[in-house]
């Protein structure tokens, strides 16, 4: 099954926009996300050297106005997490689109053919340009996506199998917005630093298990493998900032075939694993966006009515199956997975 383009190196450039679909809009946005592939291979044959790629994402609560395929077996509200010091808020998000590219203005450009596509129809929740900073390093200066996995068990951690058949090749994806304390952190020492994330900062190594702190990042984000099956996600995260506020950041974007690994990544840095050893990279990053996602395969972002509608066998009722379509008000037959508002 065509899937959209989850697992890719890192790209030079990033944007991240999540909206909300607005009430009796949900035809018109249905019908302009199957035309996304179209639109991003209309701009990226502009650059061919672009390398531009366009993720769509459903939420758990958009996913029924929008579609009437079965929901994604694993897809529900984003859950928040509230521990002792910290906690990971949910916000609103129905769409997720995430794109990159080698260059911004790819980017941006298709953006902005998307939005005038969906602005009459949604509401911007939140906007963030991404930018590769030194060597894949995050603005507090180290390399991020190390722990990524590669190859084949880069597209198993990633991407949906049998596990939901009617889904193959999509992918759950979990976003969250961090701020930092950049003034704090940096009144850290090297050292100091390297405790909080249990790697060496320079060199990119990880501390020997004797040395790494349990409340630091690697030491709670490192689950261990269940029945010889390995517990890993793909993040693609990115820096953004503006240096006239002051707003540091970076935007975790994690993929994963099955969200509870992401989610249990979470719990133990919010809630801490064992309770209370909470990652203390949240004294210096405060997470202030939250959202879970299904990205379906580009199959059925293309057309809905390859995943028959609930309550059918083959798209259509069992009752129904020698009887020939009466065509709508409208003149169409009404078949498929797009709702009708």
């Amino acid at each position: 099954m065509p899937t959209q383009k989850i697992v890719a190196p890192p790209a030079n450039a990033a944007m991240f926009l999540v909206l909300t679909v607005n009430e009796g809009a949900e035809a018109q946005v249905a019908d302009v996300l199957t035309g996304v592939s179209d639109l991003t291979k209309a701009v990226s044959f502009r650059v061919p050297t672009s390398n531009l790629l366009c993720v769509v994402g459903i939420g758990h609560d958009a996913w029924g106005r929008l579609f009437d395929a079965p929901l994604p077996k694993d897809l529900h509200p984003f859950k928040e997490f509230h521990g002792d010091v910290h906690s990971a808020p949910a916000t609103p998000g129905d769409l997720l689109i995430h794109l990159r590219a080698g260059t911004q203005d790819v980017c941006f450009e298709l953006a902005k053919q998307l939005m005038t596509r969906l602005r009459p129809y949604t509401q911007v929740q939140d906007e963030v340009h991404g930018f590769k900073f030194f060597e894949e390093r995050d603005l507090l200066g180290f390399v991020d996506g190390t722990a990524n996995p590669e190859g084949d068990e880069a597209q198993t951690a990633a991407v949906v199998g049998d596990q939901d058949p009617a889904y193959r090749g999509g992918s759950y994806v979990i976003v969250q917005k961090y701020l930092h304390e950049m003034s704090e952190w940096e009144a850290l020492s090297t050292g100091e630093q390297e405790r909080v994330i249990g790697r060496s900062k320079l060199e990119d190594i990880e501390m020997p298990d004797e040395q790494k702190p349990a409340n630091s990042h690697v030491a709670l984000n490192d689950l261990d493998d269940v029945d010889g099956h390995a517990r890993e996600i793909m993040r693609d995260n990115m820096p953004f900032g503006e240096v006239g506020s002051q707003e540091f950041g970076t935007y975790f974007i994690g993929y994963a075939a099955d969200p509870a690994i992401t989610e249990t990544m979470l719990e133990n840095m919010f809630i801490g694993n064992p309770p209370g050893t909470y990652d203390r990279i949240l004294d210096f990053s405060t997470a202030v966006t939250g959202g879970l996602f299904f990205a379906p395969p580009k199959s059925f972002l293309d057309d809905p009515t390859t995943v028959p509608a609930q309550g059918t066998s083959a798209g259509v009722d069992a009752a129904d199956e020698d009887a020939a379509p009466a065509a709508s008000a409208d003149g169409s037959l009404g078949i498929g997975s797009l709702k009708k508002s």
